[in-house]
């Protein structure tokens, strides 16, 4: 077994042996599913150490012959766009994994489903063929659907169908985009690599897949009009499948779009440059005010995770290395600050059974560990220079303002209000007298600190070392931005 398949299947195996573990042992299926995803991550982290950053070829690639009558290969390989992702799934599966020794209810149903999801999510970013793509790309809904119906909140039915139809309905676009590829490429093939290097695509049947690709990334992503999925899954997910959703899954978009859309299509990509700059602007505005009216914690990091998004779709259009390396330092970013935030929610709910900004006051004095650590966390994502937010955002901005800078300069909107909206949840939450009803609250416990704290310090090495991940990025996007300057 290669790396990569390992990195992807490990999880796979731990599904399935928990699956044969005696009823009541639900200590073992959490320690054993923690082991499964601790060697992937193990193996990502690895993968990063080996990797060579210097070129642009793909590396550790695994390929062999899968359904020959049909063109379709087993077709793994990484380069510089997938690896950061690949460790961002790793890491943050794991924390999520052991943040989920707490749940009590149908434990063995739970991690199984948890460790399906690190399969279809592993699986997108190392799939260079597409009909393997798209199915790792489907293997994720089921897990995600039950994960969020079975556990959720008092609204959880109805937020899985919401998540899944809209997800199904991209993925009808998705499907179609790539059997039209298919079809028209000679010979014909699901190579994704082969689709980007022999471009037999006139430019009006580049854009008509473009938009059809688009629409199944944008729901993903979330691109407005098709966020408003995020809020409700977000909101009634538990905590942990909120931070896959917001540190995985949103990503998933952004990396199709550079993967597919930008290197199969890179024609309809100038054409449509514009039109992604204009729904970037929109993201990261619209997306800053709706967080500032949330009085829901949870859901105001929901509506922050569409205006942070809007960043790396801004980077993108710029067609430039500089937006491209801001955009994927983003999304390693995003991750790590919001899947941080969403724990760090999910800490004080278990405690106060309520995620009302204004149910709070004065916690910063009982709870000093819990407060610094949401602080750091706050400041990362409000774009606080020297904490990792900043350094993407600026990227993005750069990139976008050689190109669009009436846009840019709207954009910027989005930071204003963005560290409005967190400055005031600081202040209504954990600053002023302490509320009285909240005086029994305890701190940090041991498993909420190992879930949390390494994300932290990921937040502040990045902000001080970026090159820990745009070096890894850099030569391939600047070979992507090569496309577009010619």
């Amino acid at each position: 077994m290669g790396i990569l398949s390992a990195i992807t299947f490990i999880p796979l195996i731990g599904a399935i042996i928990i699956l044969f573990f005696p009823k009541g042992k639900d200590n073992w299926v959490r320690i054993s599913s923690a082991v499964f995803s601790g060697i992937s991550f193990i193996l990502s982290i690895w993968l990063y150490f080996n990797f060579n950053k210097a070129t642009t070829d793909l590396q550790f690639v695994e390929k062999f012959s899968w359904i020959p009558s049909f063109g379709v290969t087993y077709f793994l390989g990484v380069d510089g766009l997938s690896i950061p992702l690949i460790v961002l799934t790793g890491l943050l599966s794991f924390i999520s994994i052991i943040y989920s020794f707490n749940i009590k209810e149908r434990v063995k149903e739970y991690f199984f489903f948890f460790l399906l999801l690190e399969v279809g999510m592993m699986g997108v970013f190392v799939a260079l063929d597409f009909f393997l793509f798209y199915v790792f790309w489907e293997i994720m809904l089921v897990p995600m659907y039950f994960l969020i119906g079975i556990w959720g909140g008092p609204r959880k039915e109805y937020a899985a169908i919401k998540f899944f139809l809209y997800t199904l309905f991209g993925s009808v676009f998705m499907l179609l985009a790539i059997l039209a590829l298919y079809f028209t490429s000679q010979p014909h093939t699901f190579n994704m690599i082969e689709l980007a290097v022999n471009q037999p695509f006139s430019r009006i049947f580049q854009q008509i897949v473009f938009i059809a690709f688009f629409v199944g990334f944008a729901i993903k992503v979330p691109v407005f009009p098709f966020h408003t999925w995020l809020p409700d899954a977000h909101v009634e997910a538990p905590t942990a499948v909120s931070v896959i959703l917001a540190g995985v899954l949103l990503k998933m978009g952004i990396y199709g779009i550079m993967r597919v859309n930008f290197q199969i299509l890179p024609e309809a990509a100038v054409w449509f440059a514009l039109p992604l700059a204009i729904l970037a602007a929109i993201n990261i505005v619209y997306g800053a005010f709706v967080a500032m009216a949330q009085q829901d914690l949870k859901k105001m990091i929901a509506y922050s995770s569409v205006n942070h998004m809007g960043y790396c779709l801004l980077g993108l259009a710029s067609l430039t290395a500089i937006g491209f390396n801001g955009a994927v330092l983003q999304m390693f970013n995003h991750g790590i600050i919001t899947g941080a935030l969403f724990l760090l929610i999910g800490v004080i709910y278990e405690r106060a059974h309520t995620r009302d900004l204004n149910a709070f006051g004065g916690l910063g004095v009982k709870l000093p560990i819990y407060t610094g650590l949401i602080t750091v966390a706050t400041m990362a994502s409000l774009g606080l220079p020297g904490l990792a937010g900043f350094i993407s955002e600026f990227l993005c901005f750069l990139g976008a303002f050689s190109v669009f800078k009436v846009i840019t300069i709207i954009s910027i909107i989005g930071i204003l209000v963005t560290a409005g909206y967190l400055l005031l949840m600081i202040q209504k939450v954990f600053l002023g007298p302490l509320n009285e009803k909240w005086k029994g609250l305890s701190d940090m416990n041991p498993r909420e600190l190992v879930s949390v704290v390494p994300l932290i310090v990921i937040m502040i090495i990045l902000g001080v070392l970026p090159h820990l991940i745009l070096n890894l990025s850099d030569t391939k996007l600047l070979q992507m931005a090569n496309l577009f300057s010619k």
